[in-house]
């Protein structure tokens, strides 16, 4: 009996990786373009009333607006976001699963990361067009969709107990065994 293969080879990683990269951040930039084109800055156009719309504001903050005077800081945070998922992406990450991850979170990075640079009102201190709103809830963009949706996945591949490097599940007594064999 064979064991299945949980260790993918590094094309397709890499494949994984792009496709998901490419989609995401043109996802993302491509309805921001549209939102900017297309509405005014406030303006509300409903999909489904009342509880879903597009909804155009410029977000100079994080999250809910918070630190709306530092959107250097968040432009520097995002970069070594950035730097650290290819980082891990290029070294450590031989499981799909993970690539996969890790691949939406660094698409959500740079989708925001490049409102923050490239954006008015400044180089560095761009507003990041945020539009769909659901509800009364906080008004987000593509780019923090795949953020929240990586950072959930990561913490189900951590709890699931799915290793960075692939292979087998470690689980139970096996997980100290393993983790002495790999240290």
């Amino acid at each position: 009996m064979t064991t299945p293969k949980t260790t993918a080879s590094r094309g397709s990683l890499a494949s994984i990786a792009g496709i998901i990269l490419v989609i995401g951040y043109g996802l993302d930039q491509l309805t921001k373009y549209w939102v900017e084109t297309s509405m005014k800055v406030g303006e509300i156009r409903w999909v489904i009333e009342p509880w879903f719309k597009w909804y155009s504001i410029r977000n100079p903050g994080a999250a809910f607006s918070m630190g709306e005077n530092f959107t250097w800081v968040f432009a520097v945070f995002m970069a070594v976001v950035a730097v650290a998922v290819v980082v891990l992406m290029l070294t450590k990450a031989r499981s799909r699963l993970w690539m996969a991850a890790l691949a939406a979170l660094l698409a959500g990075t740079l989708g925001n990361l490049t409102d923050r640079l490239f954006r008015p009102p400044a180089f560095g201190h761009g507003h990041v067009v945020d539009f769909i709103s659901v509800g009364d809830f906080a008004i987000f963009n593509i780019a923090d969709s795949l953020i929240t949706c990586s950072v959930v996945a990561v913490v189900l591949l951590i709890w699931c107990n799915v290793p960075l490097a692939g292979g087998p599940r470690v689980t139970g007594r096996h997980k100290d065994q393993l983790t002495e064999e790999n240290a």
